[in-house]
Formats: C-alpha cells, structure tokens, sequence
C-alpha cells in the first residue's frame, strides 16, 4: 500500500496538458487518501472535458497498479466565450479584470499596460493597475512613485492615486533593488494578496501586467478572478511573434478572451522631422491576429519620448497627449472598451461554482 508521500511523488509525473509543471507543482492537488482504493481530489482551471479525460488517464497510469478513486473538479462554463476559470472571485467591487501579457521580456508590456490604463482613465473610466511582474515591477518608476509609500488601514493597503489611476505593486513594498528569489507558490500567494489585501475602489477596469511568459502568475489570476479578456504585447520581429503565440494560446486553455494584440516597436518617429520609418518592421502581427481571431488595437512606433517618460516617471499618454504615440494609445483603449462591452454583452466572466467530476464509485452513485 502507497503512503501519502509516495502517491504525491507518483503525481509528480502527472504533467497538466498544455504546460511543463506536474499538477503537483501547480497545486492542483488538494488532496490524497491511502488505502485501497487510493483517493486523488484535483482542481483545475480548464473546463474542457478531454482535459479531465487525459489527466485520469495519466494519474491512473502513474497509480498503476493500485486502484483509485479520482475527482476532479473543473469550471462550469456554459458559453466558452468568456472565463469560467475557477468561479472565484476575491476583487468583486471590480467589474473588470484585463491581463496584459507577453509570450517574452523586453517588448514594452508594462509600458503599454501603463498608457493603455490613463487613456482609459481620459476616456471618463475608473481605473487600476495590479503591478502582477513579481520579478520586474516597473509600473511604480514609470508613474514616478519609486519613494511613495501606501498607506495601511486596519489590515489592508490603500493602493496608490497617481495620473488618475489607481496602482499597487511589489515594487512599492520592498527596498529597491532588492530581488525577490521565490518558488512559485509564493508568487502565487503574492498575486492573491495583492487583489484581496488592497483596497481598490469599484474600478471599471483593473489592467494585470503579467511577467512574461505563461505560468504560475497567469494560474493564479485566473484561479482567482473572472479575467474579462486578454491583451498580448509584442514587437514586429519573428523571434517575438513566436512567443506571442504562446501567450495567446495561453489565453485560449485559460479561456480568457482575447481583446486583441498592441504591436509595440511598430516603425520609428524620428524626433528631428517627425517621419515614422519602418527600421523593425510592421504590420507583422495582423496574420496572427488572423489565426487567433482578434484584432490589433494598436501598433505604437519607437519614440524616444516613450523612453524619456517611463524614466522619468511622466508617461507619454499624461505629459504629452498630442503625440503620435499617445494618440494611438487613445485608439487602442477606445477599441479596448468597446470589445469589453462586447464580451460583457455576450455574456461576460462565468463565476458559477466549480463542479467536480467524479470517477469511480463516486460517478456510479451520481
């Protein structure tokens, strides 16, 4: 007969689809029973039948030859066109959640996430920023609030007020450059503390500028939050376009919708004449937008004044509203609401209860 630490290290070699961590390092197991039969209890943040399908398989194979009782719960979701995930919802004075992401580093999402969430704010909205980049949070440099502190009431913090938008960050809790060298779960307690332990106001939008990459961040919100949609960042390059499909795929298995894509990097504003010249490319992003159906919301040009502002804590879209660049930005937070509204017409984020799915002799009496 198995023990508890031998049927966790056997689910150890249970890799959840999609992804290279076991459901074990995600946490999806919640809990085990020795005895026969074995009993596995897992949650997942898909809602996709075949899912469950092949993670029994995999567990059963993994279990061989003890037999066990596995269930697993998933999300309820009647229309896929909006998130289920987990039904959750720690934030729900906030009527929307929008995550900002990149497949890689170094393409500008915090600096889209930053200008798209102020021309929302021009545009009459009442909006946030989750600083979600545990590893590499920026927003707090780039809105010039390295040195402010939150202010704390009773147990909670008061997010910061600052060029008309809301933001919390780790970047505003801990001593600058100091690094952060934490496991995923850890990451992943942060991010819920982060929405639950902050007092943010009734937004109606919070921008989540995610780490790049698809991992335990990404889990975490969506476990957490009824996510509205999904943005990706990227540039014009090839090398930056194959990652963007990873993030949009990501977008896909979590079952966030995608509200389209910001090609950053998209030509060149020379400051001396004001002609935009195409020196990384352009327009690279519109086949994928194809393939994935959405839309580009925006393609923003190399201007040094982007730079300048995020430096020096006085973002483009605030300091310099006529600008090519904060003129686009505009547009593409016009186009972001309107494919809000859309998804929230079509039936918006599902926070119906998860339903577990039963195996064994627990389907048998269903």
């Amino acid at each position: 007969m198995l023990n508890k630490e031998e049927i966790l290290k056997r689910l150890k070699g249970v890799i959840y689809p999609g992804f290279e961590k076991s459901i074990v390092d995600f946490g999806f197991v919640k809990s085990v029973k020795e005895g026969d039969p074995i009993e596995v209890d897992v949650e997942i943040v898909s809602s996709n039948p075949e899912m469950v399908k092949e993670l029994k398989e995999d567990i059963k194979r993994v279990l061989t030859p003890h037999v066990a009782i596995i269930r697993i719960a998933q999300p309820k979701i009647p229309d896929e066109k909006s998130n289920s995930v987990s039904g959750k919802n720690i934030a729900p004075q906030i009527k929307n959640f929008i995550m900002v992401s990149s497949g890689k580093g170094g393409v500008g999402k915090s600096t889209t996430t930053l200008n798209l969430a102020i021309s929302m704010a021009k545009l009459g909205k009442k909006v946030g920023i989750l600083d979600a980049d545990i590893y590499g949070p920026n927003i707090p440099r780039m809105l010039g609030e390295t040195q402010t502190q939150p202010q704390v009431i009773g147990n909670k913090l008061k997010p910061i007020l600052s060029h008309g938008v809301e933001m919390m960050s780790m970047g505003v809790l801990m001593e600058e450059g100091a690094s952060l060298i934490w496991r995923g779960s850890m990451i992943m307690k942060a991010i819920e503390q982060l929405l639950k332990d902050v007092l943010w106001s009734e937004l109606d939008i919070l921008f989540l500028d995610m780490p790049p990459g698809t991992g335990d961040a990404q889990l975490t919100l969506a476990q957490s939050v009824p996510v509205t949609a999904g943005v990706c960042v990227t540039t014009p390059q090839v090398v930056a376009l194959d990652d963007s499909k990873r993030g949009l795929d990501m977008f896909e298995k979590l079952h966030i919708p995608i509200a389209g894509i910001v090609e950053n990097m998209s030509g060149f504003i020379c400051p001396d004449n004001g002609k935009e010249y195409d020196i990384f490319g352009k327009g690279t992003t519109e086949a994928i937008a194809k393939d994935y159906n959405t839309q580009i919301l925006a393609e923003i040009p190399i201007e040094p004044a982007v730079r300048v502002g995020g430096d020096s804590g006085k973002p483009i879209s605030f300091y310099q509203s006529e600008s090519i660049t904060a003129k686009r930005y505009e547009e593409a937070a016009k186009k972001l609401w309107e494919e809000i509204e859309k998804i929230n017409n079509d039936g918006g984020a599902d926070n119906s209860a998860i339903q577990p799915v039963m195996d064994g002799q627990s389907a048998c009496s269903k």
